[in-house]
């Protein structure tokens, strides 16, 4: 059994969806950042960074709990637990890798910035709505073009890469995104939509 902690924010949706896709069992734990339950010491003790979403698998390494935080090392974690979504082929495996780690190092948190500044900063701020604008649009125009290449963001084999952006694609509204401008990013999205372990993964946690 794994436990997750977790809030309904794109990286929180994608531990949930490995779950969903892995098919491990899991119990949900919310942990609600909207009041800074994030900084509690109980949860500090399993993230000492205070952010979602961390795992505890119960049946880790060696036999014992194991706490997992940090969303792309939780992919990473489950699919080499189960052997899914992370392919062992060299060359496949580091396309994999490579799309995963520019998710977490640009696509997240730079989405992440356009989206406060255009929709939650108590203020308006012209030059960092710009910025952050600026900069998701050319990311996007990033995936439109890899996405012409291939089926899925890693070649033709859906994988942690996609679980890792689709998330935070799925708020493109809020970043001032029209996939209507991205056919190829609108083709893979919908693709990944219709998934049902996506569709229930999206749904963690119900609140």
């Amino acid at each position: 059994m794994i436990d997750l902690y977790t809030w309904a924010t794109p990286n929180g949706h994608k531990a949930a969806i490995m779950l969903e896709e892995t098919g491990l069992d899991y119990r949900v734990h919310p942990v609600d950042i909207a009041n800074d339950e994030q900084f509690t010491a109980d949860y500090e003790r399993i993230n000492p960074n205070g952010k979602i979403p961390a795992i505890v698998d119960e049946d880790g390494p060696g036999g014992g709990p194991f706490t997992v935080f940090e969303s792309g090392a939780i992919l990473i974690y489950l699919a080499e637990k189960t052997g899914q979504l992370l392919p062992s082929a060299p060359r496949e495996r580091s396309h994999a890798l490579q799309w995963l780690m520019f998710q977490v190092g640009g696509l997240g948190p730079m989405l992440g910035q356009a989206q406060h500044f255009r929709r939650f900063a108590p203020q308006p701020v012209p030059y960092a709505i710009k910025r952050y604008s600026q900069e998701a649009a050319r990311l996007y125009r990033v995936l439109d073009k890899r996405l012409g290449e291939s089926e899925f963001l890693a070649g033709g084999n859906y994988s942690i890469a996609d679980i890792a952006s689709y998330p935070w694609v799925a708020r493109h509204d809020w970043q001032g995104i029209s996939l209507a401008d991205h056919a190829n990013v609108a083709r893979w999205f919908t693709a990944i939509a219709a998934r049902p372990a996506v569709q229930r993964g999206m749904q963690v946690p119900r609140l």
